[in-house]
């Protein structure tokens, strides 16, 4: 997979799907760098009349939502027509997402929206998919799964804080396990194994999910149907 796709790609990917968003829909807004040019785009539409809402997938969205003049709504009282959020890698429409440890909030407003809407620059293209799969575990579980884990060919690691001691602490109070699998030649088959471990919250497999992929290069941003 190729590293380091540029702020430029990562803009015109997000701000093209926001431009697939109409007057009246609700958008579950995404999580990262790219799924922010998305969120800053809609809250320019929003200044300039148009009428959404938006369900946040972690505190950082809602924050920059907040921040745009969004306003937001949660999954107990809309359901999204669309959502729009990035990805760590992606092949052939699958993807692994949890970068920023919401994957189980991601997964659960990107499943519930009429179409999610992927928007990644080129470096996060892949033929395969190889990079390791977040997997959000509660505190108890973190050794009976990271066993498991190993028992389905990963080789699992405790995410670390980079500004605290100590781990990673999800929005959710839980913890990350980044497992690598190499290459992934059956991603259903995985996400459905890891689905059924105990103390497993969710993983960032997203599996069938994506219903058109906008990837942005330093040029355009180009639109791949599902």
């Amino acid at each position: 997979m190729k590293r380091g796709g540029s702020d430029e790609a990562k803009r015109r990917a997000g701000e093209a799907a926001a431009d697939a968003v109409d007057d009246g829909q609700v958008v579950g807004l995404g999580t990262g760098s790219t799924a922010a040019h998305a969120i800053r785009a809609l809250g320019r539409t929003v200044d300039s009349g148009l009428d959404v809402e938006g369900i946040a997938t972690s505190y950082q969205s809602r924050e920059l939502a907040r921040e745009v003049g969004i306003p937001l709504t949660t999954l107990d009282d809309a359901t999204p027509d669309v959502a729009i959020d990035g990805a760590d890698q992606v092949a052939d429409g699958d993807l692994i997402k949890g970068g920023g440890a919401a994957h189980a909030r991601e997964k659960l407003v990107d499943a519930a929206a009429d179409r999610f809407l992927v928007v990644a620059d080129e470096s996060k293209l892949a033929d395969r998919l190889s990079a390791p799969v977040p997997v959000e575990v509660l505190p108890d579980a973190r050794e009976p799964v990271a066993a498991s884990i190993r028992d389905l060919g990963g080789d699992p690691e405790l995410r670390a804080a980079e500004r605290k001691d100590g781990p990673v602490v999800t929005d959710n109070g839980n913890l990350v396990l980044d497992c690598d699998f190499e290459a992934i030649d059956d991603p259903a088959g995985l996400a459905t194994d890891l689905s059924a471990l105990p103390g497993v919250l969710e993983h960032g497999l997203f599996v069938g999910l994506a219903d058109a992929i906008y990837v942005g290069s330093d040029e355009d941003a180009t639109v791949r149907e599902q």
